[in-house]
């Protein structure tokens, strides 16, 4: 087995070993001969996913809700609705929050983190030779599935925020602008765990995603991306396409599963908090909630 998951807690200012929502399974399924073949066979397929969203939507699925938000210590305060409300688990999982649950970093120049989570930045693309591997280059033409697109942002820097199934999983423009139209990459539907991505790397790359090109009055061309995961049975988006959006704004939300959203900012427009920075440098994630800074405008 390999070692365990450990992030640095922004709130609590101490580094904590993840809990992971089906770490069992998880494992099983990315470290072992038999797991990898179904993997190929099942697990990454979209069908597998769909079928895991079908059931997350049946109203039996409402049985899982109170054993959940006791198991992962669930604030139900924050919550805009009472947990018994929710017809399906589902309706659960992509739960709004209390407008005071999420404060927003409102100086001007402040970037805020798209979504609650596990956050990594690279502070510039084309110099790093490795995300959660060492070695691996992180492969941004890929990822974008555009090469023009890719050498443009080539010497940007980029965040990536991981969400959990125990996480709020609405996610933010991180910071004021307009919007283009989401743009649909497909792929596999493979884990963003770091169990996964020790094993296979370019998951980000691989995955189903989402572009859409934000331009904003500060940072340039901001890219902000949705990336799939094993068991997220669909990303919806909220907001408007071609409107204007304000900091903190919602963008949309994931049903069920462990999700990522990619952020990407031009050349010299951005850096990033110092804890970020220094946690992210030795291979380790910050966890951070929607709305704090992230980094700021240059």
């Amino acid at each position: 087995m390999s070692a365990p998951v450990v992030i640095f807690n922004r709130r609590t200012q101490a580094l904590e070993t993840e809990v992971i929502y089906g770490e069992k399974p998880l494992r099983w399924i990315y470290e072992s001969p038999l797991g990898r073949a179904a993997l190929w066979l099942l697990v990454k397929r979209a069908v597998f996913s769909r079928w895991y969203g079908w059931r997350m939507n049946r109203t039996a699925s409402r049985a899982m809700i109170a054993p959940f938000i006791e198991r992962y210590g669930i604030d139900v305060n924050e919550m805009a609705d009472a947990p018994e409300s929710f017809p399906h688990f589902n309706a659960f999982f992509s739960r709004k929050l209390k407008p005071a649950a999420r404060p927003l970093a409102m100086d001007a120049d402040t970037i805020i983190f798209p979504a609650d989570g596990r956050h990594f930045a690279i502070p510039n693309i084309a110099a790093n030779d490795g995300i959660f591997i060492k070695g691996v280059r992180f492969n941004l033409a890929a990822l974008l599935d555009d090469a023009a697109l890719a050498g443009r942002f080539a010497g940007g820097a980029l965040l990536i925020s991981r969400l959990c199934p125990v996480d709020y999983h609405r996610f933010h423009f991180p910071c004021a602008g307009t919007p283009g139209e989401p743009r649909m990459v497909n792929g596999p539907l493979y884990s963003v765990n770091p169990i996964a991505l020790r094993q296979r790397p370019g998951i980000f790359w691989e995955n189903k995603r989402y572009v859409t090109e934000l331009e904003t009055p500060d940072c340039g061309t901001v890219l902000f991306m949705e990336v799939g995961a094993t068991c997220v049975g669909k990303v919806v988006h909220t907001s408007r396409s071609h409107q204007p959006v304000t900091k903190g704004e919602e963008k949309g939300f994931f049903l069920f599963g462990g999700s990522s959203v990619i952020t990407i900012f031009e050349p010299g427009r951005v850096r990033f908090a110092d804890d970020l920075l220094e946690h992210s440098a030795q291979g380790r994630e910050v966890y951070a909630r929607m709305g704090e800074a992230a980094a700021r405008a240059r």
